[in-house]
């Protein structure tokens, strides 16, 4: 069946996200169409806010309304530590536990040859610079427990420890091929606890 123009335009637009098949965007289309205008509107608003209002921080490389973001200008961040993730879900997943209180640095993925993904495509670079700051002790790497994840981790690790700065790793209480995204808090916070040098 053929839908009015506006309506597969908005099916279409549905099944780009991660995890919506051509079922569930046509379910979404219609529910809009059942939505109060205003609340359309403050969807639609939301949705280029989104791609308009945000940047990332030109010092960690988290997404932020403002640079540098809430974490890397908050004064009473411990400046020793740097905990390194793939991408800024992690970041949040991480703060959601409220007992990390140091730094971060976003990668923007992970060193994956299969995927032409290489370690200049990333804030490795970045990430060295900040290190050359000597206030910073510890390197926490805390990519996900994927073959990527760890190639990543074995690649900072093979260039952060010359300089001398302590590297960890978070433990294994997440799930080998799981996401920090949708670890709880008490699994987060157990594999930040046992963290062991790299």
């Amino acid at each position: 069946m053929h839908y009015p123009e506006p309506l597969a335009k908005l099916i279409d637009g549905f099944q780009k996200l991660p995890g919506i098949g051509p079922k569930t965007a046509t379910r979404l289309a219609f529910f809009t169409l059942k939505m109060k205008e205003d609340d359309v509107r403050a969807l639609a608003e939301a949705l280029l806010s989104v791609r308009r209002d945000l940047s990332t921080c030109s010092i960690c490389h988290n997404v932020t309304d403002r640079d540098p973001c809430a974490v890397c200008g908050d004064p009473t961040r411990d400046r020793r530590q740097i905990c390194v993730v793939e991408e800024p879900k992690d970041v949040i997943a991480l703060e959601r536990m409220k007992e990390y209180r140091g730094l971060y640095h976003v990668l923007n993925g992970v060193i994956s040859p299969l995927d032409g993904v290489g370690p200049e495509a990333l804030t490795i670079k970045s990430l060295l610079d900040r290190l050359k700051d000597e206030s910073v002790e510890e390197v926490i790497i805390a990519t996900n427990p994927s073959i990527e994840g760890e190639a990543t981790a074995v690649y900072l690790s093979r260039l952060i420890k010359p300089s001398g700065i302590r590297v960890t790793r978070i433990a294994y209480g997440i799930p080998v091929g799981g996401d920090l995204e949708y670890a709880d808090e008490v699994t987060l916070a157990k594999a930040l606890e046992g963290r062991r040098d790299v």
